[in-house]
């Protein structure tokens, strides 16, 4: 890692060109991942990478490198490179540094770097042979068990010194079946902030069930046919919508671009009052939680809605001071290479107090979309489009046949006014995120919620 002597001696020459402000982050990064599939380990992978980033703001203007040499002449040509044309504003002399100690909030029990691949193959193993065992008509599985072990550090011409250790698992599974030329697939994918011990903890025999049945009632399932009507979102993944339909038009690198329909929102009322969505990085080992943000600043629970009214928006450094709003902990970076910008964490619609069972009671006809799968958005303008994994016909207050190639269509600003009805069931799901600094792990989730009226599409 970096010295810190170094450190200030670079953040120096920076403010010595003139800049406003100046940041080194460091990462040192060692991943690993293990793929079975058709009875085969088909990958292993295992790596370290290392890298510095810089990154010079003058104004409101961004200015970043990287580099995986860690030569003290190649860093100070970085910031010679990144400062041409600049006019020095004479000496400047770093403080002393204020290290920023924090009490870490997502304890690990078994560091992966301690642990070889082999320990990862019983797993995968046992995912291959319970998928299978479901059915003749399980013509495919794909297993993988991934970690990451990242040491950071970040130093700032305000005097900040900070250091974390983030360690990450993942574990996923892809189920097909298939009948003649039909072919369906489902997935699970839970991941944690935590250590190989969350290989220990994974109810393998009821991932691989799960999965397995929902790709085999989906392959007897009719196509459904397309057009507006009320659906019911299911928990956990369904939050998937929300996350980016309307969780990126809520950041500030969305609001200070003018890129979306909530600009100049704050205080005025979105949804009913039934909703309250929150982005929160503190939830003890959950796969989108941090100690602190990747500008060193530690995170917290930020209320985006409340009961239907837009409370906050999530800031990095650079939204925070064009937008005039307060920073919250939100600035996120895939790694060294990219330099940060406001992004979600835990982001989540928060429990509410109705029963499934009264949102099916008053739907004639709709549809009950028990499982998301994956899109795409506009986030300038929310306009969404998501395939519907798992799904079932709504028929006189009733759950009825499943159907399959539905997909949700709208604007994100459009639903959130339709969300009627919240449940008391709320779930979270890992996912990854990708945008302008990469692709960051985030947790999305929802209760189980009624939409009065949404485009289907099908056949």
């Amino acid at each position: 890692m970096l010295n810190e002597k170094l450190a200030a001696k670079l953040i120096e020459k920076g403010k010595n060109k003139g800049a406003d402000f100046v940041e080194l982050f460091v990462e040192e990064s060692r991943g690993s991942s293990l793929t079975f599939k058709d009875k085969k380990v088909e990958n292993a992978t295992a790596g370290t990478e290392f890298g510095i980033g810089i990154r010079l703001i003058y104004g409101g203007e961004v200015l970043y490198a990287h580099t995986s040499d860690d030569r003290e002449e190649v860093l100070y040509k970085m910031i010679d490179d990144l400062s041409i044309g600049r006019k020095s504003n004479g000496k400047w002399d770093m403080s002393d540094w204020e290290q920023l100690h924090f009490e870490n909030a997502h304890p690990i029990l078994k560091n992966p770097s301690d642990i070889t691949q082999e320990h990862k193959l019983p797993f995968l193993l046992k995912a291959d042979e319970m998928s299978r065992g479901q059915s003749p008509l399980i013509t495919q599985v794909s297993i993988t068990a991934m970690d990451n072990v990242s040491n950071i550090q970040i130093f700032n011409s305000e005097g900040l010194w900070a250091s974390d250790q983030r360690i990450r698992a993942r574990f996923s599974l892809n189920v097909t079946a298939g009948d003649g030329g039909d072919r369906v697939s489902t997935h699970e994918a839970p991941g944690a902030l935590k250590g190989f011990e969350f290989f220990d903890t994974l109810d393998i025999e009821e991932l691989s069930h799960n999965a397995a049945q929902r790709a085999l009632r989906m392959l007897k399932a009719d196509f459904i046919e397309g057009s507006k009507m009320p659906v019911i979102m299911g928990n956990g993944f369904g939050g998937v919508i929300f996350h980016e339909a309307c969780g990126h038009p809520l950041e500030t690198e969305s609001i200070r671009r003018n890129a979306s329909p909530f600009c100049d929102k704050i205080g005025e009322v979105i949804a009913q009052d039934c909703l309250t969505a929150i982005d929160d990085g503190t939830f003890a080992n959950s796969w989108g939680s941090l100690n602190i943000d990747d500008e060193g600043m530690p995170v917290q629970k930020t209320t985006l809605i409340e009961n239907g009214v837009l409370k906050s928006y999530m800031s990095d450094r650079v939204g925070a001071s064009e937008v005039g709003v307060a920073r919250t902990g939100s600035a996120r970076r895939e790694s060294y290479k990219y330099s940060p910008v406001s992004r979600m964490r835990n982001t989540y619609i928060n429990e509410g107090k109705d029963s499934v069972d009264d949102m099916i009671a008053g739907i004639e006809h709709g549809l009950f979309a028990e499982k998301m799968g994956g899109g795409s958005v506009n986030p300038a303008t929310g306009e969404f489009n998501f395939s519907v994994e798992e799904g079932y016909i709504i028929k006189n207050g009733k759950k009825d046949k499943a159907v399959r190639g539905a997909t949700l269509i709208g604007k994100g600003h459009e639903i959130l006014p339709k969300i009627s009805m919240v449940g008391n069931d709320l779930r979270l799901a890992a996912g990854m995120c990708g945008a302008s600094s990469g692709s960051v792990p985030v947790t999305v989730g929802q209760p189980t919620l009624k939409v009065d009226e949404i485009l289907v599409g099908g056949r």
